[in-house]
């Protein structure tokens, strides 16, 4: 039974924010990857399209998550359902740090408005 400890997962940061990656294939998955998000105060992450579909929960803070040109402002709690091909906008309009928890499959790829391919490490 793989066991990741805290002190085990990987930090990764890109555009202000930070990844706490726990499930990988690096760590033994193989089908699924699951993250925890930080959200700095006043961040806003550049809009990116999904590869693959994404389960985005509030843990804790608030944010604005545009989504395909809809936004929406979450709360703790709250649960975004990210579909394949939709683009992905996430703003921390507040003055504390955001925490949010995602799960996706292995393989995830994000593309920039620009073009630009991200291959993030804790989704891979």
């Amino acid at each position: 039974m793989p066991v990741i400890r805290a002190s085990e997962a990987v930090t990764h940061e890109i555009h202000g924010a930070r990844f706490v990656s726990y499930a990988t294939p690096r760590s033994g998955s193989e089908e699924l990857c699951a993250w925890r998000g930080e959200f700095p105060a006043g961040l806003k992450a550049p809009a990116h399209t999904v590869s693959r579909e994404e389960i985005f929960h509030l843990l804790d803070g608030e944010l604005l998550i545009t989504l395909d040109g809809r936004t929406d402002r979450i709360t703790a709690g709250d649960t975004v359902i990210i579909n394949t091909g939709a683009t992905l906008t996430v703003e921390n309009p507040t003055d504390r740090t955001a925490h949010s928890w995602v799960t996706t499959s292995v393989g995830l790829e994000a593309r920039l408005a620009d073009g630009t391919r991200i291959v993030p490490p804790w989704a891979n």
